[in-house]
Parts: C-alpha cells; sequence; structure tokens
C-alpha cells in the first residue's frame, strides 16, 4: 500500500520499557533509547491511500486518523512501531485491517481543524468499546528542525511495525523519506485513547516531545514473519 500521511503531530511520553513489555507482540522487545522507551499519541490525515501502484482508493483512501503507538525491536534487529489503536473515520477501513492483518483499527468520529500553524484534533470512538473514547488535541506548530535529536529521530524515523496476526508475530516494513519536521507546542490535551490503550494515567503528565510535521509519502512492503 501506499499513502500520504499529512498535518501529522507527534505527541511522546518516556516510560520504563517494563511498563510496555506486556503490551507488545511475541518474540518484540521494547525499543529503548538511554533506557527509556515511549508511548506516542498521534493524529494525522490520511490522504491518497491505495494498493500497489495503482490509483488511490476514492473516498475510503482519504480520512483523518488517530494511533497509540508503542515502539519495538526483534530478534533480527528489526525496528518498527506497535499500534495499540488506530481511530479512522471509515468503517470499512477498520474492519478491513482488522481482518486482514489483526491491527486494532477502530470507528470513530474524527475532525481536524487548521488555523495558520495552530492545529486542533477531536476524536470520538463509535465502535468497539469503549464507545466515546477519544478527546481533543491542540498543537501549535513552530520552527523547522534541520537536524533532529536523536529522541526526535527515534520516535519518527520508524521503517516498519509488528502486529500479531492468526498467533504469529509479523514484521510489516514501510518506507519513507525523512520528516520534514518542526518544533511544536502542545496548547490543549483531553484524551483517554491513552489510558483505554492499556497506559492509564500517562497523559496526566506533561509530554517529553512534541513535533509536527506536514508529512511525507509512505509505501508498505510485504509481511515477513518474526521468528525467535
Amino acid at each position: 500500500m501506499q499513502q500520504d500521511w499529512n498535518r501529522i503531530s507527534f505527541v511522546h511520553w518516556a516510560v520504563d520499557p517494563e511498563l510496555v513489555a506486556p503490551l507488545l507482540p511475541a518474540r518484540t522487545r521494547p525499543d529503548v533509547l538511554d533506557g527509556v522507551t515511549y508511548v506516542g499519541l498521534i493524529p494525522f490525515d490520511m490522504r491518497h491511500a491505495g494498493f500497489g501502484r495503482g490509483p488511490a482508493v476514492p473516498f475510503f483512501g482519504d480520512f483523518a486518523e488517530t494511533n497509540v503507538r508503542l515502539y519495538s525491536v526483534d530478534a533480527e534487529g528489526r525496528h518498527g512501531v506497535v499500534f495499540r489503536s488506530l481511530e479512522t473515520t471509515r468503517l470499512v477501513v477498520a474492519l478491513g485491517a482488522r481482518l486482514a492483518f489483526a491491527t486494532p483499527y477502530t470507528w470513530a468520529r474524527m475532525r481536524i481543524e487548521q488555523d495558520g500553524d495552530t492545529l486542533e484534533y477531536t476524536t470520538r470512538r463509535r465502535w468497539p468499546r469503549p464507545v466515546g473514547a477519544g478527546g481533543t488535541m491542540r498543537v501549535t506548530a513552530a520552527e523547522p528542525i534541520p537536524d533532529p535529536s536523536p529522541v526526535e529521530q527515534f520516535v519518527t524515523a520508524r521503517f516498519g511495525l509488528h502486529t500479531r496476526w492468526m498467533g504469529r508475530t509479523l514484521w510489516i516494513p514501510n518506507h519513507h523519506e525523512p520528516w520534514p519536521l518542526r518544533r511544536a507546542t502542545l496548547d490543549r490535551l483531553g484524551d483517554d485513547l491513552v489510558a483505554a490503550a492499556g497506559l492509564p494515567g500517562l497523559v496526566d503528565r506533561e509530554p517529553d516531545s512534541v513535533l509536527h510535521s506536514d508529512g511525507v509519502r509512505t509505501a508498505f512492503g510485504m509481511p515477513q514473519l518474526v521468528r525467535a
């Protein structure tokens, strides 16, 4: 698949790896930087999603999304993300992704409002439980980051994902150009998606990293089985 990830904000909290280890697929472990790993809350605007080299899928290829994600690595050294939840406004997308790769998509009402460099993301889950989970995030993007720090690279330069599928763990590679990152401030956050994803209380403290990007084009490759 190919798709554009636009108007994306990355909000992250540093956590003890032991906190997230039980939430990862078998044969993976928390990916760690300087003794910690990260939990991300990431809303964005999906555009022009399509299969292979074909055209984008009309209507169903454009939607707002919010995901809660963790960071993983397997025994072969493949780094990735692990999605705890992915909110989407397209029910067909949520059902298809769950059936095809057991990716925990959910159906939600979402909107993105932008006023200059300030973006407000609003999410409310419709299915499955907990119905009504969501919240509002307001982010203001600032100056570009010409040379991302190790943390900024760690939470954005991810070229694959780990997921459970039919009792096995898969690694699905993806490719994209380096994110054109900007510094950002978190002006407002009311969220219970992170708690619903198994990490209660985390959003009650200030995040350790807030970034924004206008977006990139990304392409996913064929899944690969993760072996012990």
